[in-house]
């Protein structure tokens, strides 16, 4: 019998009647069988836990992640990036299709999903818009639905063609589908390379205007209002953004959106020293954009946080910023950033474990007795560093590496497994 026993934990979980308590839990076999102030351990197969000063909450869901597997897994294989993963306290995710083959038909979907099926992560696979992701016809769309896809995208490739995005809309509304719209111009972000503005200029780099994610934005937005169907924009970046689905959602629009953890972090003025770590996309924007985005969180208007884990070979990114990829691995470092960029702890509970599965229509895991032990249990104070005995992710493609970081994870359960960090 698999016994833990995790001892003045304090609960973050609005839908438990132990919430914001100090409590000690008792799992047993996967499941949550007690919950008390002082619970003893009644044989010696126990495995204690300490969690004096740490926090208990649902494990935090991820709702865009890269892998490289199929095609490129000297990116990333299913096996390390669920290790990152779940060092992150992670312990749900959506996998982006942005593979060789692109996830792209039931194949595919169903390699992810046997090729999971026994992981202590939740991999739900996200099947493409269109085929092959060349945004020209769509894709079998009901049929990678039927075998396990939980949403549809092309990845960091946008829908282009308003009519191919309009029948996706659509013809997803007729099953419960939900759309995740990259919102990119190419016409008007062309090849920028970092936020067109002050700095952009003082560098002497291309420019990608924050226009380029306004007009897609807003296109999406009226095409969701028009087939009165969902959709979701994930990873935002500009204040407009933000105040176009504000006032979207006051008109009735069924919309949802996130943000990339990095884009609550870093500005275009962090790119003064030309790392191409800090090469992302969208590009990292204007601190006034930085303080929209927290106020959208805080108001509600952005429902969740990213990491965008975009894992890079060296080769890659260690060279000149003109032609470096974009891409930040950020599963491992996700706590860490949103608690440098100012957020509460009942605020990454809400944006990181409750309101990406809301998102889903996935079932929202709750710490009471009786219950299935889907859990994180982290210390926003404990520190730790970066590096390449802690990374557990092939690429270290990050600012933050070799960094030391507050916000450590110490455990991770579900599925009726656990890691202790």
């Amino acid at each position: 019998m698999k016994r833990i026993l995790l001892q003045h934990v304090t609960i973050l979980d609005k839908q438990s009647p132990h919430h914001g308590k100090q409590v000690d839990v008792l799992i047993e076999n996967g499941s949550i069988s007690e919950i008390s102030k002082k619970l003893i351990a009644k044989d010696n197969d126990a495995t204690l836990i300490d969690g004096k000063g740490q926090y208990l909450s649902a494990g935090f869901f991820d709702l865009n992640v890269n892998f490289g597997e199929p095609g490129l897994e000297t990116k990333e294989d299913i096996q390390s990036g669920c290790a990152a993963a779940a060092a992150g306290g992670i312990t749900g995710l959506t996998l982006m299709p942005n593979t060789e083959p692109p996830i792209h038909s039931k194949a595919e979907i169903s390699y992810i999903v046997n090729k999971t099926r026994n992981s202590l992560v939740d991999v739900l696979p996200v099947g493409t818009i269109s085929a092959n992701r060349e945004g020209k016809n769509l894709a079998e769309l009901y049929d990678m639905q039927q075998n396990g896809a939980i949403a549809f995208s092309d990845g960091n490739r946008p829908v282009c063609d308003a009519g191919l995005m309009s029948r996706a809309l659509l013809y997803v509304k007729g099953f419960g589908g939900l759309i995740f719209s990259n919102a990119e111009d190419p016409g008007l972000s062309a090849k920028g390379k970092m936020n067109e503005g002050v700095m952009s200029t003082l560098l002497g780099m291309k420019g990608n205007p924050a226009l380029a994610e306004e007009l897609m934005v807003a296109r999406d937005l009226y095409l969701a209002e028009y087939n009165e169907a969902r959709i979701h924009f994930s990873a935002i970046s500009t204040e407009r953004s933000v105040e176009l689905i504000r006032q979207a959602r006051k008109n009735g629009v069924k919309v949802t959106c996130d943000v990339a953890a990095h884009h609550l972090l870093f500005s275009d003025e962090d790119l003064e020293g030309f790392d191409s770590n800090y090469k992302v996309k969208p590009p990292l924007r204007t601190k006034v954009n930085i303080k929209a985005l927290l106020k959208g969180l805080r108001d509600g208007t952005i429902d969740a946080i990213v990491s965008q884990h975009t894992p890079h070979e060296i080769e890659f990114k260690n060279v000149e910023f003109e032609i470096a990829e974009d891409g930040i691995t950020g599963l491992q470092t996700l706590l860490s950033t949103v608690l440098k960029a100012g957020l509460s702890v009942e605020e990454i509970v809400e944006k990181l474990a409750v309101n990406p599965r809301k998102i889903l229509n996935l079932a929202i895991p709750t710490i009471k007795e009786g219950e299935k032990a889907n859990l994180v249990l982290f210390d926003p104070e404990a520190e730790w560093e970066f590096n390449n005995l802690t990374n557990q992710s092939k690429s270290k493609n990050s600012p933050l590496f070799g960094q030391s970081l507050k916000g450590k994870v110490n455990m991770v359960f579900n599925n009726d497994e656990y890691i202790l960090f």
